[in-house]
């Protein structure tokens, strides 16, 4: 989770704690805030380097979500999210100037951060530690691309009758068959070449609880 960086020094400037400032929040906000500055510890600049502030709508999304889902146990994420994106745009200004406030301070210091690392670091050191971020966010794009194609294809599974699920269940089984049938082969061929190593040691059959030691 991303650090709340900065924001206490904003919120002290206006003279106000953030409970003060979200007196007059009414029902609309469900908790008040708690923003402290906490100084990010570096032990290494790659592993540690400075993540990008969430911006004011993420924070105050990654707020509500847990209280949405006490409320709303049974709800699943999307409709939770909808519900905050709702609440969201029916915020005042006023109250939305608070998390933007924040955002612009958190920002101010990841650019301060970020500034402060590369004068410790010649040239080349700074391309091979951008090269490393890089690769490192397509990584982490990559794999929540990945998450949400199989949330997708689990969602269409679960959506599937019970006659269509057993189209695919059938190919699951013959497909098994197949690579039993090949496997025991293949192992065949290696014990006659003096291979045992190559064997596995437990080889399952098609029952559960039947197996046949090598």
């Amino acid at each position: 989770m991303a650090l709340f960086r900065g924001v206490w020094s904003v919120l002290s400037a206006l003279g106000k704690s953030g409970a003060d400032l979200c007196a007059g929040c009414g029902s609309r906000l469900r908790s008040s805030f708690s923003f402290a500055y906490v100084p990010r510890c570096f032990s290494s600049t790659a592993n540690s380097y400075p993540k990008k502030p969430l911006t004011s709508y993420v924070r105050f999304s990654k707020e509500q979500l847990p209280i949405f889902k006490a409320q709303n146990p049974d709800a699943k994420n999307s409709e939770l999210i909808r519900k905050i994106a709702q609440l969201w745009r029916e915020l005042p200004d006023s109250e939305k100037k608070i998390y933007e406030d924040a955002y612009r301070a958190d920002w101010q210091a990841y650019k301060e951060e970020i500034s402060r690392i590369h004068e410790q670091l010649t040239p080349s050191q700074i391309i091979s530690l951008e090269k490393e971020i890089l690769q490192k966010r397509l990584k982490k794009k990559a794999l929540i691309k990945k998450r949400v194609k199989l949330k997708t294809i689990n969602e269409n599974w679960k959506n599937l009758s019970s006659s269509q699920k057993q189209v695919y269940i059938q190919l699951a089984n013959d497909d098994k068959i197949r690579y039993y049938n090949e496997m025991k082969s293949w192992e065949e061929q290696m014990m006659e070449v003096g291979r045992n190593d190559l064997i596995r040691r437990t080889v399952k059959h098609q029952g559960k609880d039947d197996t046949e030691e090598y």
